[in-house]
């Protein structure tokens, strides 16, 4: 793995299906936080993976700067991997499009990668609208991540060559994709005498709009069969459709 962090190039990678709502705001959150990466003299991208999308993400993507590859399959580790596949830096950053990073987060990854120990890594994360259900079980997420090295999908970051070395994510899963994901890269860093870490003291701002769009009861069925039959539930893309039935 690359020790040098000097003259480091950094990919972010937006995966985005049908978020023409939420994207701009989520650029502009992004592209003020990569000017962290700048002001250290890094050199960044931003690229988003329109996933099959039917409304103007596309064109929003492309009206913000960002270069915008395209995957007609619509799976959100398919996204973004083809993201991944064009990217060019010596890490990746990947970002949900319904999520806001703070340069204060951007700051504690450009810092943990230059401490050269680590392989991956991701957040704790916070909703954007409060919600006492959400927000219990959000806490809770926040301290199983921590405890687990586990990060959630909303922001990893990466070293490249890591990602590429185990794999990326693995395609045929619809759901859950950061977590076995980041089973591989534990093993990984512990055979190159790497670190996992889940930075805590920035969380990322991130969308709520599931807890309203779907019902509890929705939610439940799936974590039920999610709990019961991992392994069909999780590769079932109509057992997961609350990221992929296109509701915003």
């Amino acid at each position: 793995m690359r020790s040098n962090p000097g003259g480091m190039k950094i990919s972010v990678v937006v995966p985005a299906f049908n978020e023409e709502k939420l994207l701009s705001e989520s650029l502009r959150s992004i592209r003020a936080a990569m000017t962290v990466l700048e002001e250290k003299g890094w050199t960044a991208e931003l690229i988003v993976c329109d996933n099959n999308s039917t409304d103007s993400t596309g064109e929003i993507a492309r009206a913000a700067g960002a270069r915008v590859v395209f995957e007609p399959v619509n799976q959100i580790g398919r996204a973004r991997n083809t993201g991944a596949a064009a990217a060019t830096g010596d890490w990746l950053i990947f970002i949900d499009a319904d999520s806001h990073p703070s340069p204060a987060l951007f700051r504690d990854v450009a810092e943990t990668i230059q401490r050269g120990n680590v392989l991956a890594g991701g957040c704790t994360v916070r909703l954007d609208t409060p919600h006492l259900l959400a927000g219990l079980l959000t806490w809770g997420w926040n301290q199983i991540s921590r405890l687990k090295k586990w990060a959630a999908g909303s922001f990893i970051f990466c070293a490249a060559e890591g990602f590429r070395k185990v794999g990326g994510f693995d395609e045929a899963l619809y759901a859950s994709e950061e977590l076995d994901l980041f089973e591989r890269l534990k093993k990984l860093a512990r055979a190159t005498g790497q670190r996992i870490v889940i930075l805590h003291r920035h969380p990322l701002v991130t969308s709520a709009r599931k807890i309203h769009l779907y019902t509890l009861r929705e939610h439940l069925r799936f974590l039920s069969k999610a709990a019961l039959r991992p392994r069909h539930t999780l590769r079932d893309r109509a057992q997961c459709h609350t990221w992929y039935d296109g509701r915003r």
